[in-house]
């Protein structure tokens, strides 16, 4: 029970000091324990933010696979559009998911090769599963083309530009006007 309050802690520190300005002494206060007791439940400060790092990754992994389990090709393009509002609404109203995109674009320096292979795998498998859901509608003929692989990269750039705009502007209007000028370039691209 205390290591999930410790996570839920750090989580919240993590998100809003970074890796560097978040302390072991403050996360142990806010959770009503001493600072050593952390040490009970995780090895040190690096561990506890590798744990939070892999957890929110499976949180967000469940939530955009959900969203994707039984696709019908008739249904694609809401599916798709509802994509991209849940990416951004979960990036801008979630502190797990706010904490995510953080440290995507900016882990700790020495922890860099851990947390790329935490980010890496995701994208991979959000990349897999896009790439099998345009493969099925260009072979029922519900999308243009003959290469998943080219409305998967474009409609995963529309996702790395929402979230490069969540955290370099933050503001939600503009986000709002990326993500529908993006989508409506995009599905014109690809409807048949």
């Amino acid at each position: 029970m205390k290591a999930e309050q410790i996570k839920e802690a750090a989580l919240k520190y993590f998100t809003i000091y970074g890796y560097e300005g978040a302390s072991l002494a403050r996360i142990a206060e806010d959770v009503g324990i001493k600072k050593q007791s952390i040490y009970a439940h995780f090895k040190g400060k690096d561990d506890l933010f590798l744990e939070v790092v892999r957890e929110v990754k499976l949180l967000e992994w469940e939530a955009k696979r959900r969203h994707f389990d039984s696709v019908e090709p008739r249904h694609l393009r809401n599916r798709l559009y509802e994509f991209l509002k849940m990416h951004k609404q979960m990036f801008e109203e979630d502190e797990r998911f706010r904490f995510w995109l953080r440290i995507s674009f900016f882990p700790p320096p020495h922890l860099y090769k851990d947390v790329e292979k935490e980010v890496l795998e995701i994208e991979q498998a959000v990349e897999a599963m896009l790439r099998e859901v345009f493969q099925k509608a260009i072979e029922l003929e519900a999308v243009s083309g003959s290469d998943p692989a080219v409305p998967t990269l474009a409609y995963l750039g529309i996702l790395d530009a929402i979230a490069m705009e969540i955290v370099y502007e933050g503001g939600s209007n503009r986000v709002e006007q990326k993500l529908e000028a993006s989508w409506h370039v995009f599905w014109r691209g690809i409807a048949v």
